[in-house]
C-alpha cells in the first residue's frame, strides 16, 4: 500500500507531465500559427511584389521622358543621362550597404540635370566662354532642379542627387560648398559617374579620353574633387565591366 507521501509525489508527477503536455500543445500551437503567418506575409509579398515592380517602372518611365526633354534641348549631352545612371549604379553596388539597396538611386541619376531646362539656349549652345553671369546662371541649374522635384514623393531621394551633384569632397563645389561626408554619398558616387562619362565621350572642346586615362585623373582627384572611399569601390569595377555599361546604355 503506498504511503501518503507516494500518493503526493505520484499526483504531483502527474501534475507536472499534465502542465508539460499542455505547454507543449500550446508551443505547438503557436508554431503552426507562426508557420500560417510566414506563409500569409510570403503570399501577401508575392502579390505585390509584381505590383511594386510595375509602379517602379511607370515611375522610370515617366523620368526618362523628364530627363530625354532635357537633353533633347542640348545635342551633345545625347543619352549622357542614361550612360551616367548606368555607371552610377555600377558604383553605388560596389560601394554596397544600404546604398546599393536603394531602388530609386536610379531616378536622381537620371534627373540630375533637370535644371538646366530654365538655362536659355542662348547660354546652353553658346559655342564661345561663358561670361561670370552666364556661368552663375548655369551653376544655380542643381538648386532649379532640386525645386522641380521637390514635393513629389517617389523622388525625395533623388532630390539629394539632384542639387548636390556638383559638390566637391573638397568644399570647392556649388551650390552649397559641402564638405567631404556633408554631401549625401549617392551625390558622391554620381560625381565620379558624371566626371567618367564627360571625359569618355565627344564633346565641342575636346576628343573622348581612353578609358584608362580617365581612371587616372579621376584617381588623381581622390581628397580633392572626390571622395576616397568612393574612389577605392571604384577601382574594383573592371574596364570590361563598364564598357559594357557605356554600350549597353549608348
Amino acid at each position: 500500500m503506498e504511503t501518503q507521501r507516494e500518493l503526493e509525489l505520484t499526483r504531483e508527477v502527474a501534475r507536472l507531465r499534465g502542465e508539460i503536455a499542455l505547454r507543449e500543445h500550446r508551443a505547438a500551437e503557436q508554431e503552426r500559427r507562426l508557420a500560417r503567418y510566414a506563409d500569409e506575409l510570403g503570399e501577401t509579398v508575392r502579390r505585390e511584389q509584381p505590383g511594386a515592380k510595375r509602379l517602379h517602372d511607370s515611375y522610370l518611365g515617366m523620368v526618362r521622358a523628364l530627363c530625354n526633354a532635357v537633353e533633347a534641348r542640348d545635342a551633345y549631352t545625347a543619352r549622357h543621362a542614361e550612360r551616367v545612371s548606368a555607371y552610377g549604379v555600377a558604383i553605388a553596388a560596389a560601394v554596397g550597404g544600404e546604398l546599393a539597396r536603394t531602388p530609386d538611386l536610379e531616378f536622381g541619376f537620371l534627373l540630375h540635370d533637370i535644371g538646366k531646362v530654365a538655362v536659355p539656349d542662348s547660354i546652353l549652345y553658346k559655342p564661345g566662354v561663358l561670361t561670370e553671369e552666364e556661368r552663375a546662371l548655369v551653376a544655380r541649374h542643381p538648386i532649379i532642379g532640386a525645386e522641380i522635384v521637390r514635393g513629389i514623393d517617389f523622388l525625395e531621394q533623388a532630390r539629394e542627387v539632384v542639387r548636390s551633384h556638383h559638390e566637391r569632397w573638397d568644399g570647392r563645389g556649388y551650390p552649397d560648398g559641402l564638405r567631404g561626408g556633408e554631401i549625401p554619398l549617392a551625390a558622391r558616387v554620381f560625381a565620379v559617374a558624371d566626371v567618367l562619362d564627360a571625359l569618355t565621350t565627344d564633346r565641342p572642346y575636346r576628343t573622348p579620353l581612353p578609358l584608362r586615362k580617365a581612371r587616372e585623373m579621376i584617381a588623381d582627384q581622390a581628397g580633392r574633387h572626390f571622395d576616397p572611399a568612393v574612389l577605392e569601390a571604384f577601382g574594383t569595377i573592371d574596364d570590361e565591366e563598364l564598357e559594357l555599361v557605356a554600350a549597353a546604355a549608348a
